[in-house]
């Protein structure tokens, strides 16, 4: 039996998740060279399959033949897959992020695929300046603690799709941003928010419309513990003075802004239904509090279950008269 959302404090695979998170950036770079380009960047990140994450099919709009590259946390080993059922594998155990970047770059040149990427560094890492080809550093990759990595996100990830039915507006898929290393689910306002000429590319794609995010992370330096948050943007007055549930939320200042957080640790101990019970609240929580206080209209993108089909909503509504009366 796996236990549900386990505890995986950052001290205890610190150097597996920073060798991991870099793999990662490689094969996500390489992802955003050979694919088409999707508002708010959904064509980058992410998606998790049955024993690891998988970049997605990709190339053709880049002259490339298709290909997916595929993390494997089970047999602990990534894949390089061709449309033509070639395919490559390299150990994700023994290697530093200069081998795994050479060796990944050298098995895409086999299959026919050649990639430049436009910046082979880090991004927004401590290391960010190093290129990853010169990455001797990061080389620790212990199998339990990426099991476990996998894991959690999988818990994680079906929660944040329970949540996501509650909402029939414009919605990102829940998925894996390689960038901050969590799992993440958007919901969006159709309004577009005026950025300063200062603003990185980065950042006026990612917020050029109002949106409320919620996911989940491994945490940093202000939280080095996994948590689910959520936080508004732009960042109405009044968000970090609303209540969360349950006991153990809280707000989190991030210097300009603030971040609902609820730890892992602060989830009481009970069955995985009140777990997840409890992880929905917080989520729900932390949406009430920003979608009113930015005025959207709640009950318009609201979906129930995942319902908008206004015969089932009616008959739901008739039954629900019923029963209180």
């Amino acid at each position: 039996m796996v236990e549900m959302l386990p505890s995986i404090p950052l001290s205890a695979w610190a150097g597996t998740q920073q060798t991991l998170h870099r793999y990662l950036q490689v094969v996500g770079k390489i992802r955003l060279a050979a694919s088409q380009r999707r508002n708010h960047w959904w064509n980058v990140p992410f998606h998790l399959t049955g024993r690891g994450v998988t970049s997605r099919p990709m190339g053709q709009v880049d002259g490339n033949p298709i290909f997916t590259i595929d993390f494997d946390f089970v047999s602990h080993e990534l894949a390089v897959h061709s449309l033509d059922g070639e395919r490559i594998t390299l150990p994700l155990a023994g290697r530093s992020v200069a081998s795994f970047y050479t060796e990944l770059m050298e098995a895409l040149r086999d299959i026919g695929v050649t990639v430049r990427l436009e910046h082979p560094h880090p991004f927004d890492l401590t290391d960010a300046g190093r290129p990853f080809a010169e990455d001797t550093e990061h080389a620790s990759y212990d199998p339990a603690m990426a099991l476990r990595y996998w894991q959690t996100l999988s818990q994680a990830m079906l929660i944040l799709e329970e949540f996501a039915a509650g909402f029939s507006g414009k919605v990102s898929p829940v998925h894996h941003f390689w960038h901050t290393f969590d799992v993440a689910h958007t919901r969006f306002r159709d309004r577009a928010v005026e950025q300063g000429p200062s603003t990185d590319p980065v950042t006026r794609e990612a917020y050029s419309r109002e949106v409320i995010s919620s996911g989940f992370w491994f945490g940093d330096k202000s939280l080095p513990e996994p948590a689910f948050y959520s936080y508004t943007s732009p960042e109405p007055p009044g968000l970090a003075e609303t209540r969360l549930h349950p006991t153990g939320a809280r707000w989190l200042d991030r210097g300009g802004s603030h971040l609902a957080v609820l730890p892992l640790s602060a989830l009481a101990p009970g069955s995985d239904a009140q777990r997840c019970g409890a992880v929905l609240q917080f989520l729900g929580d932390a949406y009430q509090a920003g979608a009113v206080l930015a005025g959207w209209d709640i009950d318009r993108y609201a979906s129930p279950g995942g319902v908008t089909d206004p015969v089932l909503l009616g008959a739901a509504s008739g039954r629900l008269a019923a029963s209180t009366t």
